[in-house]
């Protein structure tokens, strides 16, 4: 079967349950006036060594506060925190405290203003460098938005550190995919591989 915009042969489009499990980017913002939003993104990812992206549906405000602040964080979303997750993506009035409505309490970054989610295991703090709106190939207004940030500091809880490494299977990142689908990372599911010698 195939499945596009003029042959919809399934009930919902495929694409977010291909292109998954998508790693969350849990995003602590603050605006100039110093108000905080904290939201879950699934379109994020690493995009460099030191650079990661979100994606934002409309101009929500993660987006808009990281552009103001000029900074923001992304918290580790785990399988612990899922429904404190799940909370913080309410669709609050703007400047309203998701972590007040989630009952997360905020700790001081390290080198930002915007505070990371002191109950989550690891933080990625970054400085904002640009948004990119996603304009369709047909053209017309953009509907989404590539928020790019540069890391410039990294909290991990020392209980997940093992001999200088970090244990991703031990802090069990959760995942999203299709639907109302969501995976999680154990050390049951881990596995090694090394590349060919000389492969990029």
């Amino acid at each position: 079967m195939h499945y596009d915009s003029e042959n919809r042969t399934l009930p919902h489009n495929p694409l977010k349950a291909l292109v998954a499990p998508r790693p969350i980017g849990w995003i602590s913002a603050m605006n100039r006036a110093g108000q905080l939003n904290l939201a879950p993104y699934s379109f994020f990812n690493a995009v460099a060594d030191n650079m990661v992206a979100f994606s934002s549906s409309g101009r929500k405000d993660a987006m808009t506060f990281a552009e103001e602040g000029g900074e923001f964080v992304c918290n580790l979303a785990t399988f612990a925190l899922r429904e404190a997750v799940n909370a913080t993506s309410a669709p609050l009035a703007r400047g309203e405290s998701e972590f007040d409505f989630a009952g997360l309490t905020t700790a001081p970054s390290r080198r930002v203003r915007p505070p990371r989610v002191a109950e989550a295991p690891a933080a990625i703090e970054c400085r904002w460098l640009q948004t990119l709106p996603l304009v369709p190939h047909e053209g017309g207004e953009p509907a989404n938005f590539l928020v790019i940030g540069q890391v410039v500091s990294i909290y991990v809880d020392d209980r997940f550190v093992r001999d200088g490494l970090v244990d991703t299977g031990a802090l069990r990142p959760i995942m999203r995919g299709g639907y109302f689908d969501y995976f999680t990372a154990t050390p049951e599911t881990r596995f090694e591989m090394r590349r060919p010698k000389g492969g990029s």
